[in-house]
């Protein structure tokens, strides 16, 4: 197998749909995207894009992708990236598509002149954990996410 990364272009939505539901299969979530293809092909390729993405093919066939944005960090003044979504088709998964993809992103970092390059993963997930762990990755333990939605996305807001 042969891994090639290359940047999401239009025409690309319907498969990086695809992988979305499959990861949320995977993350025992399947009925949790609601994301259509034209909400993400605005998303990624509007006028006004909300993020990015990146394919990875074999021999011209997708087998993954990392859709990632950028933050931004008021101690170092400078932009970080956030990786959203990775995902490896289960026959491709030991390939080194993943890894091609965390590299081609930590690039992108360095290109742009980011400080960091962060994900979220679930505690559970153990094979995602260790690969994490040795491309360098370390947990931020002293750090919890936090999210507010829905009722309470609109109480907070002053409008439920």
């Amino acid at each position: 197998m042969t891994v090639t990364i290359r940047a999401a272009r239009p025409g690309d939505a319907a498969t990086i749909l695809r992988f979305i539901k499959e990861l949320a299969d995977y993350e025992r979530e399947p009925d949790a995207v609601v994301t259509t293809e034209a909400m993400l092909d605005g998303a990624l390729f509007g006028a006004s894009p909300k993020a990015e993405a990146l394919v990875a093919e074999d021999a011209g066939a997708p087998i993954g992708f990392a859709l990632f944005f950028h933050t931004f960090s008021t101690w170092t003044g400078k932009q970080g990236i956030w990786l959203e979504d990775l995902y490896v088709t289960p026959d491709a998964r030991g390939s080194g598509a993943g890894k091609a993809l965390l590299r081609a992103l930590a690039g992108l970092c360095l290109d742009r002149d980011c400080v960091r390059f962060e994900w979220a993963v679930l505690d559970w997930n153990e094979p995602a954990i260790g690969f994490y762990r040795a491309i360098g990755a370390l947990p931020m333990d002293e750090w919890t996410t936090q999210r507010v939605t829905g009722d309470a996305l609109a109480k907070l807001a002053g409008r439920g």
